[in-house]
Order: C-alpha cells, then sequence, then structure tokens
C-alpha cells in the first residue's frame, strides 16, 4: 500500500507548485502518447494513459484531464506537455527535424517514458542513440527511488506481460542529473493500466502492480 506520508509530502509539493499560479491557469495533468512513423501502432492501448490519471486524480489529487491524447513530434502543441508516452509494437522511426525538435524538448525539462509493448527494442535503441549519441541508457538499481516514490518495490521494475521469459527491466537516461528518458523493458506497465478484460491474464493483482508502478513514474516525474 502507499505509505500516508508520501501521500502528503506530495499533496504539498503539488500545492506549492500551484500556489503562484493565477486562477484558471493551472492546467489539468495531460500525458499524450507520441505519434511516430515507422509502422509501429503507437495508437495501441488506448485507456492506458487515461486509467492512469484517472488514478492520478483519486488518490493523489492531482488536477487530471483523462483524455486519450496523441501528439507528433512536430505538433507546435508538444511543448505544452512535461511528460510524454511511447508505446508500441516494432517499427519506431524518427524524422530528422523531430530529433532536434525532441531533443530541444527533453533539454528544456521534457520528459519520455519509453513503454515496450513487444518488440521496439532495438528500434527504440537506435533513435535514443541519435538523440543522444554520447549518452547511454543505464539500467536502473532495485534501490532507485522511481520504485518507492509512493509505492515500495524492492525488487524492482515488475513483470506484467510476458514476452521472451526474460526478466524485466528499467533502462534511463540521464543527462546534467536530470533522468530525461525512461525505458520499460520486458514488463509492459502499459499493457496492466488497460480497462479490466481487455487482457485475461491481467488479474486484479498484476493490474494493480502496473497502477502502482505507473504512478511512481508520474510521481518521479513530477518531483525531480
Amino acid at each position: 500500500m502507499t505509505n500516508p506520508a508520501k501521500t502528503l509530502l506530495f499533496s504539498l509539493l503539488l500545492l506549492a507548485m500551484a500556489t503562484p499560479l493565477a486562477a484558471g491557469e493551472f492546467d489539468r495533468m495531460v500525458i499524450p502518447r507520441v505519434k511516430y512513423d515507422g509502422g509501429g501502432d503507437w495508437y495501441v492501448g488506448p485507456t492506458s494513459m487515461p486509467n492512469l490519471l484517472k488514478q492520478a486524480g483519486e488518490r493523489l489529487n492531482m488536477p487530471v484531464q483523462a483524455d486519450n491524447v496523441a501528439v507528433s513530434i512536430s505538433d507546435p502543441e508538444l511543448f505544452r506537455y512535461p511528460m510524454l508516452f511511447l508505446t508500441g509494437h516494432g517499427q519506431v522511426r524518427f524524422k530528422d527535424h523531430e530529433i532536434n525538435t525532441l531533443l530541444i524538448y527533453l533539454d528544456n525539462g521534457g520528459f519520455l517514458w519509453v513503454n515496450d509493448s513487444y518488440g521496439i527494442d532495438k528500434y527504440i535503441r537506435r533513435e535514443i542513440r541519435r538523440l543522444y549519441p554520447d549518452r547511454e541508457l543505464v539500467l536502473l538499481p532495485t534501490d532507485h527511488p522511481i520504485f518507492s516514490m509512493m509505492y515500495d518495490f524492492k525488487d524492482g521494475l515488475p513483470k506484467i506481460h510476458e514476452h521472451d521469459a526474460k526478466p524485466p527491466a528499467a533502462y534511463a537516461l540521464f543527462d546534467k542529473g536530470r533522468m530525461k528518458i525512461l525505458y520499460t523493458y520486458e514488463s509492459d506497465i502499459g499493457d496492466g493500466l488497460e480497462d479490466a478484460g481487455i487482457h485475461p491474464n491481467d488479474t486484479p493483482e498484476i493490474r494493480e502492480k502496473a497502477m502502482q508502478m505507473a504512478l511512481n513514474i508520474l510521481v518521479y516525474v513530477m518531483m525531480q
């Protein structure tokens, strides 16, 4: 279960963030999915982000807009969002100008969460190398704060959906002390966030693990 002290701390921090803003100016949290080229199904799991945002509103009292929003990297609206979600199966490819825009977005406080639905590993690693050729994805240790922000995962990233019988792994790209990209591999957190019944093997316990881990990620992004 979540730690009440952690919930209170996050609520106070959220209040502190909102207080200086004039009434009506505090945008509700939206996590859009990234539309990309290459043939991969960027649109898979349309209920995952709305369900995460609903729970963020209910459990953390965050002001949210629980809609399924999609944005291309070239969309001027991109810079409105503090966090992006990219998922799918298969090929992911960014155009050259999208690489430049995404780099500007990430270097100016943006965050990208990549969820491997299955089959995007070699493609997303290639695209991340194009973004940061002098940086490497690093495996997060089980004691990294992202695994204990609101809910404790002593063994690190939970296994939500079985792919190739490989252990789940969370990789991150850091630059100037800040995590800019999180890549969740062989876990498929997004799968567990979808509506009940979409994936028959996702028991309520598995879906709760996925939700808790996703809330940890969201809180980490808001607080780093």
